[in-house]
């Protein structure tokens, strides 16, 4: 269901009710946050909000109850990934087997050609050229980690989709990843040891998942018997930043779009997106965790990390997402 402008003015002129959460959650510019709970605790993983060149590090923090943050700076950094030179973003966060997997894409990456097309990667680590999808590995949440392999997980271009913004999840004991930017989206598989990638049984190594209106950010979560896909749509630096989801029943689709649940709600913020999502263990109480730009806006890196709550109606449909303070 789409979200229009009345319903988005309606949903703004009810925010003099505030987040039992205290939105933003936690200070400083960050984005892209990946929200996880492990055992009573939450961890949000989020990416540092700055010049790509700067975006060197990560940051994670921890809560009891989502209200209170603790910060554990520096968890993985370039130091610890040799061929990352900058813009490390969008982590994706794990626990299996008591290690921790900390996903991540580094390198604003560009094939040979240096288009936004299928190819070869560059051959030379740079900012604007090799680099990919990682993964590392740590004892603790709060690390340190270090870098599993020694190399992207995946830095080849299929589909035309940039190697990035990835998103991993368990069905039926195998675990895949849903990846991609440039308006593309690929599924691959995963070996269990998370070192490589296996083909699927036709022997392909990638399959298309780009659904309507996709730009990056992909997020699949399973309520109920449906399978859930949410990603980002319009452009991270402007004001059309938003979420959209479709439905399926099962991870591979096929998926119906639904439209539009999160966007533009003035006069609070603007470029809400590339979220998570966690629900309550023991109940079907659903959080989104995401970034947005506040008014008055002060620059392309100034987001901030929320959390609000995520809710279905009665045909297992996600309802309007209300921005708090």
């Amino acid at each position: 269901m789409n979200i229009s402008r009345r319903e988005f003015l309606l949903g703004a002129a009810a925010l003099v009710a505030t987040s039992s959460f205290g939105n933003p959650i936690f200070g400083g510019w960050y984005a892209d946050p990946q929200i996880r709970r492990y055992g009573d605790t939450y961890w949000v993983f989020p990416t540092t909000s700055a010049k790509f060149e700067k975006q060197t590090s990560f940051d994670a923090f921890s809560s009891s109850d989502m209200k209170t943050w603790t910060k554990h700076p520096r968890i993985l950094t370039t130091n610890e990934v040799t061929w990352a030179k900058g813009a490390m973003w969008a982590p994706d966060a794990h626990e299996i087997g008591g290690k921790y997997y900390l996903f991540f894409s580094a390198n604003d990456a560009y094939p040979a050609s240096g288009k936004r097309e299928d190819g070869e990667p560059q051959a030379q680590a740079k900012l604007e050229g090799y680099g990919g999808i990682g993964v590392a590995v740590a004892e603790r949440p709060e690390g340190p980690y270090h870098d599993l392999i020694g190399k992207p997980l995946i830095d080849r271009f299929w589909n035309c989709a940039q190697p990035i913004d990835q998103y991993v999840f368990e069905y039926k004991g195998d675990w895949y990843m849903v990846y991609g930017g440039w308006w593309r989206c690929n599924l691959v598989k995963l070996a269990r040891d998370f070192k490589s990638l296996v083909p699927f049984e036709d022997g392909a190594m990638w399959r298309d998942m780009t659904p309507k209106d996709y730009v990056e950010g992909s997020v699949m979560f399973e309520r109920k018997g449906r399978w859930y896909f949410m990603y980002s749509g319009g452009s991270w630096t402007r004001d059309t930043y938003c979420v959209n989801y479709s439905v399926g029943d099962s991870p591979f689709g096929p998926f119906v779009f639904k439209g539009k649940v999160l966007g533009v709600q003035r006069p609070l913020a603007t470029g809400a997106g590339h979220h998570s999502v966690a629900c309550k263990p023991g109940t079907d109480e659903w959080y989104i965790c995401y970034h947005r730009r506040p008014i008055p806006s002060k620059g392309r890196d100034h987001r901030v990390v929320c959390i609000d709550r995520m809710e279905f109606d009665a045909n297992g449909e996600i309802k309007p997402i209300v921005m708090t303070e």
